[in-house]
């Protein structure tokens, strides 16, 4: 049976170790640091088999750097939360990544080139003629409040501006409106 590295030796020793390939000290450092990897990526949207290829690539990677005297630590400690970091940042690399491949482009999409008003179910179609029917009769000053904050994109600070209003009148008035359209669409 192997014999366990000594965990009170200097991190240069340590460094030294893991540099000239002792496999001793390669299983240990690995194996100690491992369960703090998975328990973040298991705890971060990952599977055990994810934080495993991750955890492996963090390690090659900071070994290489010992390997080319790259960088040094002054504590055991301070090795293992940069391994501990680098397992955390190749993550969120990966996620990063594959939020990229998920979400693509729209010209990556394969859209037909018909009416999107195809893809509405008959109820959706109904609601919409409803908000169009009563939005052309509301009162003006509702009507052009909620023109000009979602179909001009104006900030509430402009339309205030507009009407001689605060931003905090502004915001109140758009929500009245809101609750007004809402109760002409759901009266029967």
């Amino acid at each position: 049976m192997s014999k366990p590295v000594n965990k009170t030796g200097t991190a240069d020793d340590l460094i030294l170790k893991l540099g000239s390939n002792n496999s001793l000290v390669l299983k240990e450092m690995y194996l100690e640091n491992y369960s703090k990897t998975v328990q973040y990526i298991l705890a971060n949207n990952g599977t055990a088999d994810d934080a495993k290829d991750i955890y492996q690539e963090a390690f090659i990677a900071v070994w290489r750097n010992i390997q080319l005297d790259k960088i040094s630590f002054a504590t055991r400690d301070d090795l293992q939360a940069y391994l501990y970091k680098a397992a955390q940042y190749k993550w969120i690399d990966k996620l990063r990544k594959n939020k990229r491949e998920k979400t693509g482009s729209l010209n990556e999409l394969d859209l037909p080139d018909e009416d999107p008003g195809l893809y509405m179910d008959n109820e959706d179609e109904i609601y919409l003629e409803k908000v169009k029917q009563h939005f052309a009769v509301m009162g003006e000053p509702c009507k052009e409040l909620l023109q000009r904050f979602y179909f001009l994109k104006q900030r509430l600070s402009e339309i205030g501006d507009h009407f001689s209003w605060t931003v905090a009148t502004a915001k109140n008035n758009k929500y009245r409106c809101i609750q007004k359209l809402r109760v002409m669409i759901l009266a029967k």
